[in-house]
């Protein structure tokens, strides 16, 4: 658990965003501090996605506000993400016919951080560099995504859907070393997840979303004692409950 000051530098307040017009998320707010993660979890459909877009200025907004490192987020995704604000997509956005040492020069910005930094956080790369990265395991493709994200310094690192596609093994590993980088690099993590026990094992508050809405808030540590309540959030059985 982090004890870095009680200063947000990512705050998402009371925002309703969605598609065409029609709400995907009511409502939502959130703040996460240097050094923390937020798990945000919940079914396909909740508005998980929705959320973390909007966080980076992906989807405008209907109504409400996002701020990141003192300033109001807008729909220039370039812009915000040279401020430090890192968005690790679903699909990885990784380059399936370069090697991983060519992916990660590309993704080097002048003023990031250096290769030999992230090799440092995932050896399994150094030791994969010359291979082509459409031949590597759903896990290291993982791995090569976040070793990007890291190259552009983040403040704040979002990141979609971690696990997916991926063995118990290869989250296993993946999900504490996110938890040391964090705490490492004083970054605030917003982490989409389906594994809801293994997001709580390294998160520091969670969410719970369904339908868009939230269902439940609370300090990971609390919520991993209320197992049943947090699946009847997941599921839909209760309202909106806060920790107690």
């Amino acid at each position: 658990m982090t004890t870095t000051p009680d200063t947000s530098v990512l705050s998402i307040d009371d925002i309703t965003v969605g598609y065409g017009g029609v709400p995907a998320v009511r409502n939502f707010s959130a703040s996460v501090r240097a050094g923390e993660i937020l798990a945000l979890l919940g079914p396909n459909g909740a508005g998980k996605t929705t959320t973390l877009l909007a966080a980076v200025g992906a989807l405008p907004l209907m109504s409400g506000t996002v701020t990141a490192l003192g300033e109001p987020i807008d729909g220039r995704v370039e812009r915000n993400a040279r401020r430090g604000i890192t968005l690790v997509p679903d699909n990885r956005g990784v380059f399936h016919r370069l090697s991983v040492a060519d992916n990660l020069r590309l993704a080097k910005r002048k003023g990031g951080g250096s290769i030999d930094s992230v090799y440092d956080h995932f050896p399994r790369l150094r030791d994969l560099r010359s291979r082509r990265c459409g031949n590597l395991s759903g896990g290291e493709q993982q791995m090569l995504a976040l070793a990007k994200a890291l190259l552009t310094r983040p403040s704040v690192l979002l990141i979609d859907e971690l696990s997916l596609g991926l063995s118990p093994i290869a989250v296993q590993d993946l999900l504490p070393r996110l938890r040391a980088i964090a705490d490492d690099q004083q970054m605030a993590v917003v982490l989409v997840e389906q594994h809801i026990d293994l997001a709580l094992g390294i998160a520091d508050t969670a969410i719970v979303l369904h339908h868009g809405r939230v269902a439940l808030t609370g300090s990971a540590r609390e919520l991993r004692d209320r197992r049943d309540t947090v699946e009847d959030a997941y599921f839909g059985r209760i309202g909106h409950l806060s920790e107690s």
